[in-house]
């Protein structure tokens, strides 16, 4: 007598064992120890494992469904800006979201690898203003959404309608309540939910004068211009800190930001005379403290020990622990990242 058997398929357990569940031209796309560096702005970190290119979101969504249904290692790339990679790389799979979708209108819609600086130039044709502020800010629509990206007072969660998203293997639209945007951040900065995909946005852009919008962007573009270096950077690299007692404790701050409670990181820094410090090939940049730059051939390991001598020397003097804005990804020493 034949007993056909109930127990269920095995889950795989690792990417060899669940490429068989992904198709067939996906498959064929998949690359091995891909060097990481290139595709950073900080232009530091090792290979990763697997490493896809999607283009368009069917294929983004058929690959991290699968990462989040077999809880699989995977991490989301867009054009490497804010974050620095370890000199070890990515375990698992890196997936570059390359998708170049955008349909611009009062309600624009833009897929999450598109780049927020183009957007911003195709919403200035068409005559629609909201996002100025993205004028010289490196990086894709995407990767602006997780780090609630901005600046001059505005950030992009002031403008999100709706977000497409992949969580526990399912698409779907959600809210920007989702997101539980703050500065400089979002939920998925953070640990402690399933993880989830970003593949779209609808954003509610304001009809304007583009003569108004033009100038608007130039003004900003030029400040940054300015401020800002010219060697390989991630951004800025903390955050900055809110706190009134703090601001109003520091003569030297200029009065709205002293009235408003903020300190620039970069004023820590430059107080504590971190502009200039070399650590390796890295340093602070001798234009803007708040920026961490690679001074050529430096190594991730370089960038995260200059910024933790910064954060140290301006907890030792203002009793203050800043917080990166830039992320550490992959595989770290003694697991932190």
């Amino acid at each position: 007598m034949i007993i056909a058997s109930c127990a269920r398929p095995l889950q795989p357990r690792t990417w060899e064992e669940a490429l068989p569940h992904l198709p067939e031209a996906v498959r064929a796309s998949i690359q091995h120890n891909v060097p990481l560096a290139p595709y950073t702005t900080l232009r530091v970190g090792g290979p990763a494992d697997l490493f896809i290119e999607a283009r368009d979101t069917d294929t983004l969504t058929a690959v991290v469904a699968i990462a989040q249904r077999f809880q699989l290692p995977h991490f989301i790339l867009g054009e490497g800006s804010n974050i620095c990679v370890s000199d070890a790389g990515v375990r698992g799979l890196v997936v570059r979201n390359a998708c170049q979708n955008a349909q611009i209108g009062t309600t624009t819609y833009a897929d999450c690898g598109y780049n927020l600086m183009r957007l911003f130039q195709k919403s200035l044709h068409a005559g629609l203003s909201g996002l100025e502020f993205a004028v010289g800010i490196p990086g894709t629509v995407g990767g602006a959404l997780v780090s609630n990206a901005g600046a001059y007072r505005s950030n992009i969660c002031d403008l999100v309608q709706q977000i497409e998203v992949v969580e526990q293997g399912e698409r779907r639209w959600v809210g920007p309540e989702w997101m539980e945007f703050s500065y400089r951040d979002s939920r998925l900065r953070r640990g402690g939910k399933p993880p989830a995909t970003l593949l779209g946005v609808q954003l509610r852009l304001t009809p304007g004068s583009r003569a108004h919008i033009r100038a608007r962007a130039r003004e900003l573009q030029l400040q940054r211009i300015r401020k800002q270096p010219w060697q390989p950077s991630a951004g800025s690299f903390f955050k900055n800190v809110y706190d009134r007692a703090l601001a109003e404790s520091l003569p030297g701050l200029p009065s709205p930001l002293r009235e408003a409670g903020v300190v620039p990181a970069a004023y820590l820094s430059e107080a504590c005379g971190f502009k200039g410090l070399i650590i390796g090939r890295a340093g602070v940049s001798v234009k803007h403290a708040n920026f961490i730059v690679n001074l050529g051939g430096a190594t991730a390991a370089d960038i995260r020990a200059v910024a933790q001598t910064v954060k140290q020397g301006v907890l030792n003097r203002f009793g203050v622990l800043l917080e990166e804005e830039v992320l550490y990804v992959g595989a770290w020493p003694n697991g932190t990242g």
